[in-house]
């Protein structure tokens, strides 16, 4: 048995036959491109997968050396990859700029950090691994846009030609004169490598009269600027002073680029995997450095604690009650990692739980009410009840006690609308039961949310919960 057979065979015990042999034919028989930067949920639909099993079998793979996992910073405007790292360790910068929108971003982990997985260079090597042997618009294709851009399945380069003057290719430190005839367009010469654009304002009347205009490529600073000239015929001196290929193209700015940039479809995001329980058990403290804080715009956080444990402990004894704990331990979280959550941590009896969406955390919390119901009709007692407390909102990702642990008013909220509980109805807030994912679960339960005031410490005013019962 070879050494990469091997990986297969201990992947197949990680992840189930299914699973593994999905991989197993993606990386035999896929074209290059489909095994750089893939998309895991266009993966799952592929291969007949749920997702959760999809991004548990990537996440055993890329720890086996099988794939490559790459949390890319990503443009929110045009989808483009403005940074692409091997950790969430390196995501330090305050912002990162796009030249081709000519905007900064703050990053978030909602949205602006795209998960992707690409084959391992050791289980088969592609024409991604050397970037500098693609062609220009396999370039842009694989390694530029995010896995989130849906790129035409037939008919790519026609589509990309359709929106460009003209593309080049420069050697490093040489030079290339393109002559042009300038539309009466916005035009944007954009390099993809060195993310360098300028901006061509084309307006007024034609000229027959040549227009000279020179764009330097410089590893130093990204050459961003803009240009007004009229519609006619355009002398382009294009210079890379880098120590690289530079991958010129001179595009339109029109209908056509935005209308292939806006076709968006989901991708797996750094939130996502932050909440994934395959993840946090893989990758545990190999996730963030103790000094980062990176934002999330939302999250769900859930917090259950046994009623009366203590009392339990001296009516049944410590063994028993140990045991009953363990076991309530044991169903919350196999409902947290199936709902697509993750387990924080654990304080005494308490669980903090975080999830992606509203939906996900409300279903797990109703989820949760009916295990411990089963579990306490299985014993013939009512021991164990659930107090369970769900609130969303922004938040910070942080090391915490050599763990990846959240940080912020909204953790805070969480703990204490847990706290209201007192009997087996679920505590939320607005956000939650607000969410139209949420909200139609509450309906299809026939589920009615009573609205409260509460006064939460550290809340100025008295704050609106409702009871779900």
């Amino acid at each position: 048995m070879s050494e990469m057979q091997a990986r297969f065979a201990v992947l197949n015990e990680s992840v189930g036959a299914d699973a593994a042999e999905a991989l197993a034919r993606h990386v035999r028989d896929a074209q290059d491109r489909e095994l750089c930067r893939i998309n895991v949920f266009d993966f799952a639909t592929r291969y007949g997968l749920k997702e959760e099993r999809a991004i548990a079998a990537f996440l055993h793979a890329s720890r086996l050396g099988l794939f490559d996992m790459s949390w890319n910073l990503l443009c929110p405007g045009c989808g483009g990859v403005l940074d692409a790292n091997s950790s969430l360790k390196s995501v330090k910068r305050e912002q990162y700029h796009c030249a081709l929108c000519a905007a900064g971003y703050e990053p978030t982990l909602d949205d602006m950090v795209e998960v992707s997985f690409t084959v391992n260079p050791r289980t088969r090597r592609i024409a991604a691994h050397d970037p500098a042997s693609l062609p220009l618009l396999e370039y842009y294709r694989q390694l530029y846009w995010s896995s989130g851009i849906e790129l035409p399945a037939q008919g790519y380069e026609e589509s990309m030609q359709q929106m460009m003057l003209d593309t080049i290719e420069i050697p490093p430190g040489e030079k290339a004169i393109l002559s042009l005839s300038l539309p009466k367009e916005f035009i944007i010469v954009f390099e993809p490598v060195t993310h360098a654009a300028h901006f061509i304002d084309v307006q007024g009347e034609p000229t027959r009269e040549r227009q000279e205009l020179t764009v330097v490529f410089n590893k130093l600073h990204s050459p961003t600027g803009k240009t007004v000239l009229r519609p006619g015929p355009l002398r382009l001196t294009l210079e890379n002073r880098t120590d690289h290929r530079a991958l010129t193209s001179i595009c339109i700015a029109g209908d056509h680029l935005h209308n292939l940039l806006g076709k968006r479809k989901r991708f797996l995001t750094a939130k996502q995997l932050l909440s994934n329980q395959t993840f946090r058990d893989i990758y545990r403290t190999d996730t963030l450095d103790i000094d980062q804080r990176l934002k999330i715009t939302s999250l769900t956080f859930l917090f259950t604690d046994l009623k009366g444990s203590t009392a339990m402990y001296e009516r049944v004894g410590d063994l028993a009650a140990y045991d009953l704990v363990k076991a309530h331990f044991q169903v919350l979280n196999d409902v947290v990692a199936q709902g697509a959550g993750a387990v924080v941590k654990t304080i005494g009896d308490a669980v903090m739980a975080t999830f992606p969406s509203p939906d996900r955390g409300l279903a797990a919390a109703l989820r949760m009410r009916e295990e411990m119901r089963r579990l306490n009709a299985a014993r013939a007692n009512e021991d164990l009840t659930l107090k369970i407390g769900i609130h969303e909102g922004p938040c910070l990702a942080v090391m915490l006690n050599e763990r990846l642990d959240y940080f912020g008013q909204t953790v805070n909220i969480a703990a204490r609308v847990q706290s209201l509980a007192e009997t087996r109805s679920i505590f939320a807030t607005e956000p939650v039961v607000g969410h139209p994912g949420a909200s139609r679960l509450l309906s299809d339960a026939g589920l009615n949310p009573v609205a409260q005031q509460h006064s939460l410490k550290g809340i100025s005013e008295t704050y609106k919960v409702y009871e779900i019962p």
